[in-house]
């Protein structure tokens, strides 16, 4: 589009025009490739041979998915191979015909995340016009690849209670995982994902989501984006010896694959709801205190179907989180009555300071004459467990003025002689203010 005009309002109109049509070609092409651009990283392999054993070449591989109806198709090699990668996961019919033989079909085939599925086929010679259907029986040992890798299913994922709905939790049920997250609230960015593989470390494992790097290099372990939970359709941790198609991991990599739309019409709706309503009362805090607030709220619904029949489909998420996670505190403190000095009620002794450890010259600096006042003796007990007023920094007195300390609503440890503890509440709700997510 070209613009000539000589008016200023024709040329601005001009630059919209040509500027809108721009973005609308950016739009469409970023479609395009996103539409392209969903491997879910699963193979399948697998040779066709004919009665004898021989090699059939050139056989035409079909596979629809149930799913959506969309389809591939490939031929064998000389050797009558075919491998068929960068599969969407979900449920398939394999089907190989050739010239001379009867079709040969296998239904019943599932496929999974990061999965390298064999469907071989023993030709019957015939016409193609016959078919002979088998149902696939599940492979129970996997001998096209030597990786350790642990299957998470969605249905899994939604069924199983997790704490803060984090999947990376999930990750640390596979064999010689150790859980090491100590942040349980799952976050849309970042999130904690430290879970060690057979004793690598944490910050050495990577991510993949629909078959792209999902892997926040500045982080060290830390994922770029972090899914709702139902919106993974499952995942699989590869723990040892997996393919150098990978590469990006020297502990382990976690490959996910969201939910996608079907050729019909999905939807679901949850909430995952934690409230201190529901929790015993902590040993530490008995009544009256309260107990520590907790409020979990995370909901959400997932809403897919079809666009263009077996064409073109669409999957939306939308998940809220509310958090409200109020902390306790058990922590002693001292008696308003000490803040003069006077620990007589106290049963520890209290000591007068070495003079190896302060020098009589700044102990006593403020008391008459630059000296101890009488009875005080470095490194012994002060006389009646009292500190005299001289020798506490004003500087102190006046802080302690302030009442910055919470004052006790507990006991005197009766073991230790400890000044009574503040428990619980005074601190906890301030935190509750200051640390609540929505």
């Amino acid at each position: 589009m070209k613009c000539s005009s000589s008016s200023v309002e024709s040329n601005l109109s001009c630059v919209k025009s040509r500027t809108l049509r721009c973005t609308g070609l950016l739009f469409a092409f970023a479609l395009f490739l996103s539409l392209h651009a969903f491997p879910q990283e699963a193979t399948f392999v697998g040779t066709v041979t004919d009665p004898s054993g021989g090699a059939v070449p050139n056989a035409t591989i079909t596979l629809p998915i149930t799913e959506t109806g969309l389809s591939r198709e490939i031929k064998t090699n000389p050797t009558g191979e075919y491998v068929v990668p960068g599969l969407h996961i979900g449920h398939y019919v394999v089907k190989a015909v050739a010239s001379g033989f009867k079709t040969a079909e296998k239904t019943g085939l599932v496929l999974n995340v990061g999965d390298r599925a064999r469907v071989d086929f023993p030709m019957q010679v015939g016409g193609t016009t016959e078919s002979v259907t088998v149902e696939a029986a599940a492979i129970r040992t996997q001998t096209d690849t030597g990786e350790q890798s642990n299957l998470i299913t969605g249905n899994q994922i939604s069924e199983l209670a997790i704490n803060g709905t984090s999947l990376f939790q999930l990750a640390a049920l596979a064999p010689g995982a150790s859980n090491d997250i100590t942040n349980y609230k799952d976050v849309p960015v970042g999130g904690d994902t430290a879970v060690s593989f057979n004793g690598q470390r944490t910050a050495h494992n990577a991510f993949m989501l629909d078959g792209g790097e999902n892997y926040d290099r500045g982080c060290g372990g830390c994922v770029s984006v972090a899914p709702s939970s139902e919106a993974i359709a499952e995942f699989r941790q590869l723990t040892s010896n997996y393919s150098a198609d990978y590469g990006l991991a020297s502990a382990g990599t976690i490959t996910m694959a969201l939910k996608s739309g079907t050729s019909k019409f999905h939807g679901s709706g949850w909430e995952n709801n934690r409230n201190d309503a529901f929790d015993a009362r902590n040993y530490f805090f008995p009544a009256p205190n309260k107990k520590q607030e907790l409020r979990m709220n995370i909901f959400g619904f997932n809403v897919g179907g079809p666009i263009i029949k077996n064409k073109t489909f669409f999957f939306y998420n939308m998940e809220w989180r509310r958090y409200i996670d109020g902390g306790s505190t058990n922590q002693t403190v001292p008696d308003p009555s000490t803040y003069t000095g006077d620990f007589s009620s106290v049963t520890t002794p209290i000591m007068v300071p070495s003079a190896t450890r302060v020098s009589p010259s700044v102990l006593f600096a403020n008391c008459p004459g630059g000296v101890a006042p009488a009875g005080i003796v470095p490194g012994t007990q002060f006389p009646g467990n009292v500190i005299p007023s001289c020798m506490i920094n004003p500087n102190t007195t006046a802080l302690l003025g302030t009442g910055f300390l919470p004052t006790p609503n507990g006991a005197f440890d009766p073991v230790t002689g400890d000044a009574p503890f503040v428990g619980g509440r005074q601190h906890s709700a301030e935190f509750e203010r200051r640390n609540g997510s929505h």
